[in-house]
Formats: structure tokens, C-alpha cells, sequence
């Protein structure tokens, strides 16, 4: 049986704003971080999406 890992906000901030920052693949981020690319995707998918509430329309 596999257990499921739970990763704090803070990282997933920090694995999705690398992968935004575009120094580096989808996949060497998520080596980098021993986590699935797909995981990373939605991660970035994420952050994108919330993006649009910070910033008021006026």
C-alpha cells in the first residue's frame, strides 16, 4: 500500500514559481524536487489561475 505525501503551501509556491520562472523544464523542476511532473503542471496551472485575485480590477 503507498501512503500519500502532503506538501506544505510554501512548497508548492516554490515548486510552481520555479517552473514559472522558466529556467527550467517542467521535468528537471520536478526531479529536482522528487515529485511527478503532472503534480508540477497542476501546481503551475494553479498559480497561474490565482494569479487574477491579486491584482483588483479597479
Amino acid at each position: 500500500m503507498t501512503t500519500i505525501r502532503r506538501f506544505s503551501d510554501k512548497f508548492e509556491a516554490t515548486v510552481a514559481l520555479a517552473t514559472l520562472r522558466g529556467d527550467k523544464t517542467v521535468q528537471e523542476t520536478a526531479a529536482n524536487h522528487r515529485i511527478h511532473p503532472t503534480q508540477v503542471t497542476t501546481w503551475k496551472r494553479q498559480a497561474i489561475d490565482g494569479l487574477t485575485g491579486v491584482f483588483p480590477t479597479k
